[in-house]
Formats: C-alpha cells, structure tokens, sequence
C-alpha cells in the first residue's frame, strides 16, 4: 500500500510513502502522519492511498514507509479535502498552505496535547471512616460544591491538596487526572435568550434562507435585525442535528457576536481566532471536530473548522475585505464558503447592509436568491445624516463646529458618540520644513507616522521603527512638521476640547494586548466611556443602545486609494459608520466631514441609497471591462534587487501578452509603493473571463522562463489590494 503525503514545507508536491502492513487497516485520507523526510523526521497529512504500485514514478525499492500515525482520527473529512484542493487550484497556491490555514498550528505542533489538572468528586460509595471536625466540615462542603479543581478547592476551603488526598486515601474523595478545556468564551456566562418575534421582513428572509437550494444574499441594513434570523436560521438546522458556521470579519466583532450565540445556543458555541491562547485554539478545535460544539464563530479561517454534519455557513458583513487573505494562500473566505456550502450541501448566507458589488450582481443574474430588510427592527429608526463640507472649516482643524456642537449635546445628555478615523498613529508624516522631504523608512518607500503614545516613528508597511530626529536626515533642518491626522491625535485634541469627556481608542495600537478588543467595547457597553474613536473596528457590526452620534473625520481618505473599489469601500464605510448611531428608542445623527460632498459614494451614502449607487458602479464596471463582469488578477515580482525585478517583469508582460490570446495583459509597472520591507515590487495585471488561464498562464511562464532563485513569482487571483 502507498499514501501521498503532503508535508509542512510549502513545496507544492506530494511524497509518495510506503505503509506498513500492520498499520494499512487503520489508515485513511486527511490523517497525520508521522514521516521520514531527508535527514529527520516530519509532519504531514496523507491526501491519497493506493493499493497499487504500478506507475508510480518512484521505485518501490526506493520508497521509505512511514513512521507512524500521529491521529488516527482524519483531520479532514473528504468535503473539506474537497474543499482545500479546489482552493488550492483556484488561487494557485501550494496545497500545504492552504492545509496550514484549515488547521490552527497549534493543533498538530509535536507538544500540542489537552490540558489535564487534578479533580476532586465526592466517592460514590464513600467509606465509614473516624473524621476530626475539620475534615468533616472540608468533606461535607466538596460534597455541597459536588466537586471540583484540586487548585480552586484549596484556595476556596483555605486547605492544602496534602490533606484532600488524606481524604481520598480514607475512600471520601475522588481524585483523579481530568482534562480542564481552556476556553476563550467568557461570553458563556451571558443569560439565555429566547427566540424573538420577527417582524414581517425578518420572517421572510427567514422564509428564504430554509427555502433555498443556493446561497442566499440578505440585504439588510444596519439595525434590521439580520443576527436574530442567523440565530433562527442556525436553530432550524440544530434541531435537524445539523452544524453552523458564522463568520465575521473583525476579532473585535467576535466577543460581541459570541455573546449573542452562546446566550442563545449555551455550551454549543465554540470561538476559533488568531488573537487565543495555543491552548485555548487546541481545545476549541477539538470540541468542535468532537461534535461537542455545534457552532462556530470566527473571522477568515473558521470557514475550514471541522463541524460535523454542517448544515448553514452564515457569512456576516459580507463585503467586508477583510476576508480576502493578502497572503499566500490568498484565498477569499467568502467564495471559500459558498463553494463548501455547495460541497456539503450547507445552506449559506451573506449579510450585509452594503453588500459587494460581486455578490450583488450574483443575486441579479439569479446565481444568488436575494432577501432584502429595508426598516429596522423594534423601536429604532434610521439616523439623519448630515454631510458638512471641510472646504469652509478652519484650516488644519479635525473637527468641524457642526461635529463639535453634537458632541457637546451628546456629553450634556449622557448619550455616547463613536468617531471613524482610518488612520492609526498620531501624524501620517513627519516634514522638513526646509527643503520639503518626509522622513520615510529605510525600507520601504513610505513615510514613517509618529505615534505619540510611545514616542516613536513606526512605519506600517513593515512595521520597523525608530527614534524621533531632532534634525532632518536630508538636509540636517531641525524645523520637522508633523502633518496628516492619525487616531492618537484626534483623541489627543478631544482630551483638550471636552477635558470632562471620557474617551476610548480602537485600533490596532490599543488592541494588541490579549483580550483587548473585549475589554475596550465591555467597557463602552457599560457606559464607562462616553466617546469611541477608532479605525474601521469601530466602522461594523457594534450595536450599543446609547450611541446616538457617530461621526466620519475624514470621509474623502479610501477615494484616493489606487483601486478600482475605491468608491465602493467609501460609500460602505460611511454607510456602516452611520449605522451605529439610534439603534434603540434613541434617534440617531450622523455628521460626515468631507471635501468632496458631492461624489456620488459620499452622497448616495448619507442617503442610505444602495441600490442607486450599485446600478451607477456596476454600469461603470462593466464598460471598464472590470470586476464583477471580468477577473481581474496580479502577478507579483519582487527582488531586492530593484532592475532584476523591472527586467523580468517586463520580460513576462510581453511573453503573456504575446503568448496568452482571450486575457487582457498591462504592461509591467512598479506595485504603488514601490520598495517595501527591502523588496522592490512590480506587478503585471491581468483581466478576463477565465481564472483557469490565467493559473495556466503563470505555471507555463514559469515553466519556460523560470526565475532566478531572489526573484519571488507570485499570482493573487481576483485581487483586493494594490498597494
């Protein structure tokens, strides 16, 4: 019998192992395997099993046997193999990464194992035995408590583990090794809830969703109640013995969601991240692979968590970017989970109250069944929106007197304000004065921003940072402006104006610490905070019953992005910044600064009117010939060596081009920042109707003209970012 297996090494082929006869019963596909490679001894998953060894490409005599099976439970079921192979295709990526981002690291590390304390239990059969009062008094109170950890007995009794073991020696106790879950759901202690009445809408899209054979688009806007029918939708498929995954795009969206799933479905819940503990990401993915958790709730990667018998993939803020990965496997988790729906035949949904243009026209063509909650639900109504032009303002100011005056109202009322600023650090530049250059990173061709906090200039490319010069490095001018407005300068200069104002930052500066994001939105959820400043966490999905302002700083900022989306992530920004505010029986207001009011994303924003501003950009997208009626992909090049980069990107352009009919091929041309992290980037874009050819087009290129070995050759199909 062989196996191919895939090792952890990124080098997009499988090995082919022999196995041992006593260990053919008990293999199977998406296993664990333990295997000889080279000089040691490595990890990998086993993708196919053949009883035959004829045509295999490596003699029989050569081939090693594996070591050993590591799990004989598959990690892999074959939809979600399935799953990772077309991924894999799509997106051109080698299969093991794309096996690395389904299961946590901290799953199949060698040292990843449960985590087992001693417990204490009172003995079924306990023994007449002579007690001094202190022992009965301790004996009694473990059988009131029925129980529990060695540690928190001792530090609640004020005993020591030395006398419980008497006890247990005596035959009153129990005491026994027992794993101990390390769980991140602090949200399991919310109070359960019930299922709520659901308006006419609601009821509908609720309707929808159990009727369709494909995936359902929810058009809801902010305030709709678009979480409540998740909530039903997911309880329909429990009640079939099904599972559900719900994905959000932030980490600081996850606390606020998990509290509202675990109060409805308890202990069934389970929470996958990047932001938990190794311990706690081991436990959580075993309770789901066990079947004990039934729903998952997670960002990007949760799309792959091995739910049993799954029967719904609800995708929240389905627009968001966020669930495009930027780096190899640069899949898009969105697509990942209609395909495993299909895979599995799970129904899926994507919500939004500003949906992508991709699945928007998907819904118009009929691929995608459409629902649409135009009121929101209970009590709240939708907030006025009011666009105040910055041209008039005083020069050089972060606040306008319109947003200023509605703070002020908000502070004496005791109402709460968010504020959206996509901007982290304190100033974008720092500038001489003298001869007009910024202080940029070393490298990378982006300035540094200063960050006030820590005194520093960090560069948010590759994150490199440096002391604050006293002179220009340049020309030696000691007269340095600092220009452009960040978070930490906005909340520096609310500090000044409303000293009696309690403030709170959300970005990534103030939620590095663990439990962070948590700990800041509890916070502002108990009113301990009357004003929230921050970048686009702050922008979704955050429901609190007392912000009744919310307020854009800079509203003209993602427009001069170099993208095509630019448009579409403005209008999207504004409209979920404006549907924080008046959630409750609270009206809401919204003030949106801007120098550009009249462009049709700001303006069609502040209206709220979605389905005017898609059918403008589609109309335009499609004369462009560009995304959602064409892919549209980019061919990364990046050297340190800055002609080798543009050589061989120009050698690659004019053989596509020459080479590659039915694909629209540009010339090859620097990424917008040129030098990032020491890497001089150049990209080649290419549009048309087939993603097969441009994979094919990129592994011939290759073929032919391989590059040489400090070239990197990379491709992001259907890309997000063009930085």
């Amino acid at each position: 019998m062989l196996c191919k297996v895939a090792i952890d090494l990124s080098l997009d082929r499988l090995f082919v192992y022999e196995v041992p006869g006593d260990l053919q019963e008990k293999l199977a596909v998406g296993q664990l395997l333990s295997v000889p490679f080279g000089h040691r001894t490595a990890r990998g998953f086993v993708l196919e099993v053949s009883k035959n060894k004829s045509g295999e490409e490596v003699p029989a005599a050569k081939l090693k046997p594996i070591a050993g099976i590591v799990d004989e439970t598959p990690f892999f079921s074959p939809a979600l193999l399935e799953l990772v192979r077309k991924l894999a295709a799509y997106t051109a990526a080698p299969i093991e990464s794309l096996l690395r981002a389904a299961v946590p690291a901290a799953v199949v590390k060698p040292n990843a194992r449960p985590k087992e304390l001693l417990f204490v239990a009172p003995a079924l059969a306990a023994r007449a035995v002579e007690l001094t009062r202190r022992q009965e008094w301790l004996y009694n109170q473990i059988v009131r408590l029925g129980g529990g950890w060695m540690s928190q007995l001792c530090a609640e009794l004020d005993t020591s583990p030395a006398t419980l073991k008497l006890l247990g020696q005596k035959g009153l106790l129990q005491i026994a090794p027992r794993q101990k879950f390390r769980t991140p759901l602090v949200a399991r202690r919310a109070a359960p809830t019930k299922a709520l009445a659901l308006n006419p809408e609601q009821a509908a899209a609720l309707g929808a969703i159990k009727a369709a054979g494909r995936p359902v688009l929810l058009n809801g806007v902010t305030g709709s109640g678009k979480t409540e029918v998740y909530l039903q939708a997911i309880a329909a498929e429990l009640e079939r013995g099904r599972g559900a995954i719900v994905m959000v795009p932030e980490i600081a969206l996850t606390p606020q969601t998990v509290q509202r799933f675990a109060a409805r479905f308890g202990d069934k819940v389970a929470v996958l991240h990047s932001a938990m503990g190794d311990g706690e990401r081991y436990d959580e993915w075993h309770r789901i692979r066990s079947g004990k958790a039934r729903v998952v709730v997670g960002p990007r990667s949760a799309v792959f968590a091995p739910v049993k018998d799954l029967g719904l993939i609800v995708v929240d803020e389905e627009h968001d970017p966020s669930y495009k990965q930027e780096d190899n496997p640069r899949y898009h988790a969105r697509d990942a989970a209609v395909l495993r729906g299909a895979l599995e035949g799970a129904k899926v949904v994507l919500g939004s109250a500003t949906p992508s243009l991709e699945s928007y026209r998907n819904a118009q063509t009929g691929k995608y069944a459409y629902a649409e909650m135009r009121s929101r639900a209970g009590s709240g109504t939708m907030p006025q929106v009011r666009l105040v032009d910055m041209a008039g303002e005083k020069q050089g100011g972060i606040f306008g007197e319109a947003m200023l005056e509605a703070l002020r109202v908000r502070l004496a009322q005791g109402e709460q304000a968010i504020l959206f600023l996509n901007r982290r650090g304190y100033s974008r530049s720092v500038t001489c004065a003298d001869c007009g250059r910024t202080v940029d990173c070393d490298r990378c061709d982006m300035p540094y921003t200063y960050h006030r906090a820590d005194d520093c200039l960090r560069c948010h490319l590759c994150g490199r940072w440096i002391e604050v010069p006293q002179k220009c490095p340049h020309c030696g001018g000691a007269r340095l402006d600092y220009r452009g407005i960040g978070t930490q300068r906005a909340e520096a200069a609310l500090k000044t104006i409303f000293p009696q104002a309690r403030i709170l930052r959300m970005d990534a500066d103030s939620t590095s610490r663990k439990d962070s994001h948590d700990d800041i939105l509890s916070r502002f959820r108990r009113h301990e905070a009357d004003i929230l400043i921050g970048t686009q966490m702050v922008a979704k999905g955050l429901d609190f019953p007392s912000v009744t302002l919310s307020g854009v700083i800079n509203a003209d900022q993602s427009l001069n992005l170099p993208d095509f989306r630019a448009a579409e992530r403005t209008f999207q920004l504004i409209a979920q910044v404006a549907g924080r505010a008046g959630r409750a029986e609270l009206p809401g207001e919204v003030i949106v600064q801007t120098r550009n009011p009249n462009h049709p994303a700001i303006r069609l924003a502040a209206t709220g009117d979605y389905a005017k501003f898609a059918a403008g950009e589609l109309k335009e997208r499609e004369e462009g010939g560009l995304p959602p009626y064409a892919h549209l992909s980019v061919i990364h090049l990046k050297s340190q060596d800055r002609r080798e980069a543009e050589e061989w990107a120009e050698m690659y352009a004019r053989s596509l081009e020459k080479n590659v009919p039915g694909l629209a091929v540009s010339a090859a041309m620097p990424a917008a920042v040129e030098r990032a992290d020491g890497w001089y980037r150049y990209q080649i874009v290419l549009t048309g109707h087939s993603v097969a050819a441009m994979v094919a087009a990129r592994r011939r290129l290759l073929a032919v003209r391989p590059p040489p070995r400090a070239l990197k050759v990379g491709i992001d199909i259907d890309a997000h970012n063009f930085v």
